[in-house]
Order: C-alpha cells, then sequence, then structure tokens
C-alpha cells in the first residue's frame, strides 16, 4: 500500500461521530444546551455511542453552523427543519438523476436509435423592416 492510500485510509469522512457535545459546541458556536435542544427538535441527529452519549461529525457542525444562520435569518424551528428535509430530498434527486443519465447514455451507446432521423438546424432570417 503506498503512503498515499495510507493517508486517505486514515482520514475519516464527514460522517464518522467523533466530537463530544463539548467540542462541537465550541466548534459550532453554540450552548451545548443548543445542540441537545436541536437533537431533541430533529435538526441535527448525531450519532450515538453505546452509553447513548452524543457524538457530532463534521456534516453534523456543518447543520449546526446552517442551523443558526437560519435561526439569524428569523426562521423558526418548523421551517428551518423544512427547509433541511427539502434540501436533502432534492441532493437525492439530483443523484438519482445523474445516475439515471449515465444510464440512458450507456444504453443510446449501446443501441443508437434507428429510425429518428437527424434534423439539421434550420437557419433564422431576420429582415428588416422598410420604413
Amino acid at each position: 500500500m503506498s503512503d498515499k492510500e495510507n493517508l486517505d485510509n486514515q482520514q475519516p469522512d464527514d460522517e464518522a461521530g467523533l466530537y463530544v457535545i463539548s467540542v462541537a459546541a465550541e466548534l459550532s458556536g453554540l450552548h451545548p444546551q443548543t445542540l441537545r435542544q436541536y437533537d431533541r427538535l430533529g435538526l441535527v441527529s448525531p450519532n450515538r455511542t453505546v452509553g447513548r452519549n452524543r457524538r457530532y461529525s463534521l456534516r453534523d457542525i456543518a447543520s449546526l453552523r446552517m442551523v443558526q444562520r437560519l435561526t439569524g435569518e428569523g426562521i423558526n424551528h418548523a421551517g428551518i427543519k423544512r427547509i433541511i428535509e427539502l434540501e436533502s430530498a432534492m441532493a437525492n434527486m439530483a443523484i438519482e438523476v445523474a445516475q439515471l443519465r449515465i444510464e440512458v447514455d450507456a444504453l443510446l451507446t449501446e443501441n443508437p436509435p434507428k429510425g429518428l432521423a437527424v434534423r439539421k438546424k434550420n437557419e433564422v432570417i431576420v429582415y428588416e423592416e422598410e420604413r
């Protein structure tokens, strides 16, 4: 295994719950009690240890910062939860569309359309009105 592969394997992913609540609070700029409240409201759901302690990931901390920003913009917790749900749904749909595009491109490569004639683009000629 090369040195680069070793480094890649050592780096945690964004989903890994690494940070205890006090560290996550410091990184996000929020009070630990606020993090507990956001967890109860379902705005940010950190991983849990066997002993049920919260462990926050980098993605969770980014979410906490987003919740803080949206709260500062005057959006209530219900609105923030809905925004998070819609953004998640949109991201999932974008992934699905990308996968479908790959499949369609592969199918078109394997089976080029035979009955469809390729249409040439017609030139558009614009005449000036005579005055």
